[in-house]
C-alpha cells in the first residue's frame, strides 16, 4: 500500500494540484480544507496505508488549531508534520519535521513531502 499523505490546506486548487502531484509520485494523498475536516480522516481505512505525513498550511492554523493539530497527529500515530509557512509571518511553534516557505512551486512542496516520508521510513533512522 502506498504511504498516505494528509494535506490540510484552505486553498482548494493548491490542495488539488498538490494531491495530483503526490499521486503521480506514488503516494495516496487526501485533503481537507481545515483541521476539523481533517479529523474526519480515519487512521485505518480498508485498502489504504497509514498516514505517514501531514502537511498543514499556515493559513489553516487558527485558534484552537494547536489542540486540534495535536489531536490529529496523535490520532494518526504521530506521522511527520510539515508546515507550509508564509514568508511574511512568524513560524508558529510546533513540532515541525520540516518547514517549506512560501512561495513554493507544487513540485518543491511535493519533493519536501517525499523526502521527509522516505527519511522516516529509512531503516537507519533513530526512533524519536
Amino acid at each position: 500500500m502506498s504511504p498516505r499523505i494528509l494535506l490540510v490546506m484552505p486553498d482548494h486548487w493548491m490542495r488539488a494540484l498538490l494531491r495530483a502531484e503526490l499521486i503521480e509520485r506514488g503516494f495516496d494523498a487526501v485533503g481537507a480544507p481545515d483541521l476539523t475536516s481533517a479529523l474526519l480522516s480515519r487512521p485505518v481505512e480498508k485498502d489504504r496505508g497509514p498516514v505517514r505525513a501531514i502537511l498543514i498550511d499556515q493559513d489553516a492554523l487558527v485558534e484552537p488549531a494547536s489542540r486540534l493539530l495535536d489531536l490529529l497527529v496523535s490520532r494518526h500515530g504521530n506521522p511527520a508534520v510539515l508546515l507550509l509557512a508564509r514568508s511574511m509571518l512568524d513560524v508558529p511553534p510546533g513540532a515541525w519535521r520540516r518547514i517549506v516557505n512560501r512561495p513554493a512551486l507544487i513540485g518543491e512542496v511535493a519533493s519536501a513531502i517525499e523526502e521527509t516520508v522516505r527519511a522516516e521510513q529509512s531503516p537507519d533512522r533513530a526512533p524519536p
